[in-house]
């Protein structure tokens, strides 16, 4: 039987920093970096209002890094998933996708859709648990 996830992790297909985030966003405007998780979490340079109120309707806590603030297990799980993706963490600090990059792409940017994604993969976790 599977842990349960008691946590959401978003991972960015950006590095963070003042620095990272700024050659993202250069480069995002030139057309030579894209991130779908990005175009989920953020409009311009603000987090979405109503990104912040889905992940505050979760049963879970949410927390978004950028590809180089993950930790070593977590660098693995992304290795092998790709990115952008959100990652459910396990009670025995297991990783499994939730929403993987591909399905993040497909969303356009949508909040609600990816909010979706998310409580399904969600609600099949813990009907696994």
């Amino acid at each position: 039987m599977a842990e349960r996830v008691v946590e959401v992790l978003g991972v960015y297909d950006a590095d963070g920093g003042v620095l990272g985030e700024l050659a993202y966003a250069v480069n995002h405007v030139l057309g030579r970096a894209e991130c779908a998780l990005c175009d989920v979490t953020h409009g311009g340079v603000r987090r979405r209002p109503e990104w912040d109120a889905m992940v505050a309707s979760l049963p879970v806590p949410v927390r978004l890094v950028h590809r180089n603030e993950v930790s070593e297990a977590e660098g693995r799980a992304v290795h092998e998933s790709g990115l952008p993706v959100i990652l459910g963490v396990r009670d025995d600090g297991t990783h499994t996708v939730l929403v993987p990059r591909q399905r993040l792409a497909v969303a356009h940017g949508s909040v609600e859709d990816v909010g979706q994604a998310l409580r399904t993969a969600l609600d099949d976790e813990e009907g696994a648990a």
